[in-house]
């Protein structure tokens, strides 16, 4: 399985325009079929090279197994209307 944005490339830096020095509104990311099987998804976005270490900048979880992208601006909510939810990050926010 791979996931991927098209807003940045793999490995490469991600815009200002999504981070906390700027709009701080989620990428748009797609990722490809998931594995037979799969009930949901979560992804957790952290940046281990943080000053304080591991820094976790977003926490999302039960996004259902026919979702194969999360649009540009997911809304700062617990939970989305399909389901989906969010956790409390490192900046003690929803997201």
């Amino acid at each position: 399985m791979e996931i991927k944005s098209t807003v940045f490339d793999e490995g490469g830096m991600i815009p200002k325009r999504y981070t906390c020095d700027d709009a701080d509104i989620s990428p748009h990311l797609l990722w490809t079929v998931a594995p037979k099987g799969t009930r949901s998804f979560a992804l957790i976005s952290d940046d281990p090279d943080a000053p304080v270490g591991t820094w976790v900048h977003w926490v999302i979880f039960n996004i259902p197994a026919n979702v194969g992208e999360l649009p540009e601006i997911v809304p700062p909510s617990e939970i989305l209307p399909d389901g989906t939810k969010q956790g409390i990050n490192d900046f003690r926010k929803i997201g």
